[in-house]
């Protein structure tokens, strides 16, 4: 494996897919002004192109998207620990005596000198899975999270290819970058937030307000205005976050293959981090260890559950690219490549 040429066409193809995230605002903006200049040009007072009025519209988009992002990345951004203890992780001490748990914190001290990151903290999650994952804002509020499983199931080179992957993930801001789309998707879903409240409550309550005469009528149609406002902001919302996900989704697998890349570069070894997802590939399906392991799916070494939107990239695929042949020559080998049961010691 080239891991620079590798690393380069996954920075590529990411720069790529987040215009992609500016083109899905531009396209919720152009959804909200087409039908309104639509309806306002019905009767021929004004033009269809008015730009007063998409500038009023593209300053609504663009502010309900932005706090909803900047309260989402508030909320994501207070450091990697608070994530490792939602997904029930505890702190390890860096001077354990524990042989699997000394044998880990070796290895993150390798990579960490290896990457030129600081040395992060450690959680482990109690859970038999092969999992990893890095989460923190920047390099300085990063954490290591790592499954039991993960250290008692995998020799030392594997353990150091998926340690030597998740500190790609640190020095890469792949964390930040995860952050940031996911704010921008939290933003287009308020939008959808916002027509559900027009569409169930103020829509209503002027439709059915009493009032008598004309000013009932007005209410009227003033309420079934704002409802059917409401129906398109939900559709709009839903569509825009449709399309958001499976845009986040997309950048996420590259930023994968980026930290494989990364991960051989290092370590010098690709066959340790192929081995760890043979491995893996020969385990049965996890079903995720906690209620907030969904949350933080596209965090993980490999996907912590069966998702709508993949995140990872298929296991095949990421040992071909590491080790230069065809996907269709790994299925066979990663089926065989099931650990012992009753694995309770790491393998050196």
């Amino acid at each position: 494996m080239n891991y620079f040429d590798a690393q380069d066409a996954a920075r590529r193809r990411t720069g790529r897919l987040v215009v992609l995230f500016l083109l899905a605002v531009i396209g919720v903006i152009a959804a909200l002004y087409l039908p309104l200049a639509g309806l306002i040009a019905s009767d021929g007072a004004q033009p269809f192109w008015d730009l007063r009025l998409l500038g009023g519209v593209a300053f609504a988009v663009l502010l309900v998207v932005g706090l909803g992002s900047l309260f989402k990345i508030a909320q994501l951004g207070k450091g990697g620990s608070a994530v490792a203890e939602m997904l029930g992780g505890t702190l390890v001490d860096p001077a354990t005596r524990d042989p699997e748990l000394r044998r880990l914190m070796n290895v993150v001290a390798e990579m960490a000198i290896a990457s030129g990151v600081p040395v992060p903290p450690v959680y482990l999650i109690e859970d038999d899975s092969i999992n990893a994952f890095a989460a923190g804002y920047t390099p300085q509020s990063a954490v290591i999270g790592v499954t039991r499983g993960c250290v008692r199931q995998l020799d030392r080179a594997q353990l150091q290819g998926v340690m030597a992957h998740e500190f790609s993930h640190i020095l890469n801001g792949d964390m930040r970058l995860n952050i940031r789309l996911a704010g921008v998707i939290f933003g287009i879903l308020v939008i959808g937030v916002l027509g559900w409240g027009l569409f169930r409550y103020v829509g209503p309550m002027l439709l059915y307000s009493r009032g008598g005469g004309g000013n009932r009528n007005n209410g009227a149609a003033v309420g079934l205005g704002i409802v059917a406002f409401g129906l398109l902001l939900m559709a709009v919302g839903a569509i825009g976050t449709l399309f958001g996900r499976l845009i986040q989704a997309a950048v996420s697998r590259q930023r994968e293959f980026l930290a494989d890349a990364s991960a051989v570069q290092f370590t010098r070894n690709p066959k340790g981090i192929a081995g760890a997802l043979r491995t893996i590939g020969g385990m049965p399906p996890s079903r995720g260890w906690n209620a907030h392991v969904s949350e933080f799916g596209h965090f993980f070494f490999t996907p912590a559950f069966a998702a709508l939107f993949a995140t990872h990239p298929p296991l095949e695929e990421r040992i071909a690219r590491i080790e230069g042949v065809d996907a269709a020559s790994i299925e066979a080998s990663v089926a065989t490549a099931r650990p012992p049961k009753g694995a309770t010691s790491p393998r050196q």
